[in-house]
């Protein structure tokens, strides 16, 4: 079969296997065929650590090896489609960014621990990952698109407060071991070995494996537990804080009088497949307050990972001259 013959059935099943086209029937049965083995693996995972499950050890290896095998094929065909998939690079480049993204190391740590690391049970549960994918639950959609964004935005006010509970920390265990050690010095052999009943003790988990047992020790737990309800405060009313300001900041937008807000359906021919927001801004003109994906709607503003592709929903306003091509 010569080149020319190949491309359409090429095109075909990247249309078929992209995750989340709800206009394509067969990519839908796709979607949730790939869903039914990534659940029916991580069951014959879990039923094998149970000893009443001996008898049926090999059904749930043959289960195990058959559903790795179409992840196997489904990664495969992923990187044989990655052209379209990134069709602004050359092939043999489209190949190596599908490889080493985000998307694409999750595929291949859910395989690999079959042949190389099969006790990293921990790769192979990344398999819920690709689960969340199919529900359109990633850094492109919906909420996640909002955390990521805020967490984004606010890194350097979330940086410098991890900082400072990490000091406090430091100063804590230093702190307790001056006062425990010579009352238990199996528990408090050093100034490390505070460590753990500061997290535990400023993140108000409080195992109670290990605790003060002198005054001093216990008039600074006493200080250190108030002190760490406020250090976990601050980061999270940073966070709270940019959900605020993300969403205001969206509303404040949209309810300009002097911007008409647009709809637009990508079509396959459509000049916008395969550019990001801000090259729709500085080519087009056009912004792109809000996309909807077949049934996920989600707030593409703030992402620097989103794409237009054929069959997408767009919400627009135009504000500066130019020629819509979509």
């Amino acid at each position: 079969m010569d080149k020319q013959k190949r491309e359409p059935i090429k095109h075909r099943i990247f249309e078929i296997i992209q995750i989340g086209n709800r206009t394509d029937t067969a990519s839908r049965a796709f979607d949730y065929f790939i869903m039914g083995a990534i659940i029916l693996n991580i069951i014959a995972m879990f039923a094998g650590t149970f000893e009443q499950m001996a008898p049926y050890k090999r059904t749930l290896h043959t289960i195990d090896v058959v559903t790795v095998m179409f992840f196997i094929v489904e990664y495969l065909l992923r990187i044989w489609t990655a052209g379209y998939l990134f069709p602004e690079y050359s092939y043999p480049k489209a190949v190596r960014h599908f490889i080493f993204s985000y998307d694409g190391i999750v595929d291949l740590l859910t395989i690999i621990p079959v042949f190389f690391l099969s006790g990293f049970v921990v790769f192979r549960m990344l398999r819920v990952v690709r689960i969340l994918k199919l529900f359109k639950i990633n850094q492109n959609f919906d909420s996640f698109n909002v955390i990521t964004s805020v967490l984004k935005e606010k890194r350097m006010q979330i940086a410098s407060s991890v900082f400072i509970i990490l000091i406090l920390m430091l100063a804590a265990s230093l702190s307790m071991y001056s006062a425990e050690h010579a009352a238990q010095p199996e528990n408090f052999k050093n100034a490390f070995s505070g460590i753990w009943w500061c997290v535990s003790t400023l993140l108000t988990i409080g195992y109670g494996d290990i605790y003060p047992i002198t005054l001093a020790g216990k008039i600074m737990a006493i200080i250190i537990s108030f002190l760490g309800v406020g250090v976990v405060a601050i980061p999270t009313g940073i966070i709270s804080a940019g959900f605020v300001e993300q969403y205001t900041e969206l509303s404040n937008n949209t309810d300009e009088t002097d911007i008409h807000l647009q709809s637009v359906d990508i079509d396959f021919d459509s000049a916008w497949i395969g550019k990001s927001i801000h090259e729709v801004d500085s080519e087009y003109g056009y912004a792109i307050v809000l996309a909807k994906r077949g049934d996920a709607t989600f707030l593409p503003t703030k992402s620097d990972h989103y794409l237009v592709q054929a069959g997408d929903s767009l919400v627009v306003y135009h504000h500066q001259k130019s020629t819509m091509n979509a």
